[in-house]
């Protein structure tokens, strides 16, 4: 009864069976982790989680934590109390119903009940055993007596005869004896799996949560760019009413202006016509007296036709300057959209150790990568990875990221005392064979560190570096249009080793290859500037 109990408080209230795997939310309630994941993902759409055990609320999704102590019951639990419902072996003597066997004579080679097993010979020659439907496979195959003894040495289950003939001589247990020393070393190897799972475990949570981390800083960085580009139409609105409204100032101030001048003109031609009519008149007389008696010359002259040219000159550069009205207002504009453009290009720039990650799908089995994917280090222990064809065949990895365009730069730290190589390559250089390293090709561009010296290398053409390293601490700089490919090494003040220069045809990855020791990648950037 006991037993049962227990069964039942080690049931997933999801799925009504067993504990597989057993995770606990933040409320206590403990799921079977695959249905609570399957529970949580249909609540995904909503934003809104709740425990389907207590309806407890969270506003974000909850982790999932391991319980391993209720790991470890459930296991035990399930060693040692069998289902026996499930087994459907039914006793053998209840020929009216099927009533399920609880025990199994090897000597009768029949199943009990326990009705039949009270009653059951309690000889030492009838020999009780779980329930079974292959009864055969407990006798030996050549006496037809029952396995009761191990051989260690032919590592087989024998019979008393076998004991006393073909295996007369070896190492010889009773079963019980050998099944709970294996029963041990299981119980080892489970405990070994056990803890590497639970590494796993650690690691896959580790990953989840930067996956989260980088999910919430791209929503913060789209919010920005978001907030910046409404802030950037803003202004260029402003900006446009500014000038259209300049526009039709200065409009409607030389429209004024001319009108005032074309009023006046206006006048002066009519003024201007009456004194041609009235010489017209003086022409056509006839009579001399009345023509030298009328107005004379000077009369009819304009007072300001003196300074008529003058008046004139002044007239069409008033004309001109209306021409160019426009020129230093769009030359304003252009510098207020210089501004603002720069401003926009100084709050997207983004630099930081994200930029460059190690791509675990490039790199070799005898290389780990750490959870960050930032250093790689040289292992005894040979990682089981998938061999696939873009994965190094020795001692190499490549970042995930490319770069096509632009100037970028990422620092390194390896020790002093290991053996490792940075720099640059194409995705197309080759996985397997010597031309894969990197620097022994003409796909690669790398700085190596070698009993304390530098050398630079490009399609296995070594240059050594004068001067000894002081630092483990190198800068890669890559200007991709400049055909340019520069190290650094990180030390006070800054000293510049080595620049490549060649027409890059291909996207560049960052590369590390490490003999010895570890190398990591302390941090990247954009729009770097070259050091002074």
């Amino acid at each position: 009864m006991a037993s049962a109990d227990l069964r039942d408080e080690l049931d997933c209230s999801i799925c009504l069976t067993t504990y597989t795997d057993p995770v606990m939310l933040r409320c206590g309630h403990n799921f079977c982790r695959v249905c609570i994941d399957r529970a949580l993902d249909t609540q995904d759409e909503s934003g809104l989680y709740s425990c389907p055990e207590c309806r407890e609320e969270f506003r974000e999704r909850p982790a999932l934590l391991r319980d391993i102590t209720l790991c470890n019951i459930v296991r035990n639990f399930l060693f040692t109390q069998p289902d026996k419902e499930q087994t459907g072996i039914c006793c053998t003597y209840c020929v009216d119903s099927a009533v399920p066997a609880v025990k199994s004579c090897l000597l009768c080679e029949a199943s009990l009940c326990d009705k039949h097993l009270r009653v059951h010979s309690k000889a030492a020659e009838h020999v009780i055993s779980e329930p079974s439907t292959s009864l055969e496979n407990k006798k030996c195959s050549v006496h037809k007596k029952i396995l009761e003894y191990y051989c260690t040495v032919d590592a087989a289950c024998i019979c008393v005869y076998c004991s006393a003939g073909e295996h007369r001589g070896h190492r010889v247990e009773m079963l019980d004896e050998a099944s709970e020393k294996k029963k041990k070393k299981l119980g080892n190897v489970l405990q070994k799996l056990t803890t590497k799972r639970e590494e796993t475990e650690e690691r896959v949570q580790s990953l989840e949560e930067r996956r989260r981390k980088v999910k919430e800083k791209a929503a913060g960085e789209a919010e920005r760019v978001t907030v910046l580009f409404t802030d950037l139409r803003r202004r260029l609105d402003d900006l446009e009413k500014r000038v259209l409204s300049e526009i039709s100032r200065q409009e409607e101030e030389e429209s004024l202006s001319v009108s005032a001048l074309i009023q006046q003109l206006e006048i002066k031609k009519d003024e201007l016509s009456g004194k041609m009519r009235d010489i017209e008149k003086l022409c056509n007389m006839t009579d001399p007296l009345t023509v030298l008696q009328g107005p004379d010359t000077g009369d009819f002259c304009d007072p300001e036709e003196a300074g008529g040219d003058e008046d004139t000159g002044r007239r069409d550069k008033h004309l001109r300057d209306v021409d160019d009205l426009d020129v230093a207002l769009i030359s304003d504009t252009l510098h207020t959209l210089c501004d603002i453009i720069s401003g926009i290009r100084s709050g997207i720039c983004v630099e930081g150790p994200a930029d460059i990650l190690l791509d675990v799908n490039t790199a070799a089995n005898n290389i780990h990568i750490s959870d960050d994917l930032k250093t790689a280090t040289r292992t005894q222990v040979r990682e089981n990875r998938p061999e696939t064809a873009e994965r190094f065949q020795g001692y190499q990895v490549i970042s995930g990221r490319r770069f096509s365009s632009g100037r970028h730069y990422w620092d390194v730290e390896g020790s002093t005392s290991s053996r490792w190589r940075v720099g640059m390559c194409y995705p197309s250089i080759d996985r397997r064979g010597g031309q894969s390293l990197i620097g022994d090709n003409n796909k690669s561009w790398i700085l190596r560190r070698y009993n304390n010296q530098y050398l630079v290398i490009h399609d296995s053409k070594e240059i050594q570096l004068r001067d000894k390293m002081s630092s483990g601490r190198v800068r890669i700089c890559l200007d991709y249009e400049a055909g340019q490919l520069s190290f650094y090494e990180l030390c006070d003040p800054i000293r510049h080793l080595h620049t490549f220069t060649a027409t890059f045809t291909e996207p560049l990855h960052a590369a590390l290859w490490v003999r010895e020791g570890s190398i990591k990648i302390s941090r990247g950037g954009s729009n770097w500037e070259k050091p002074s």
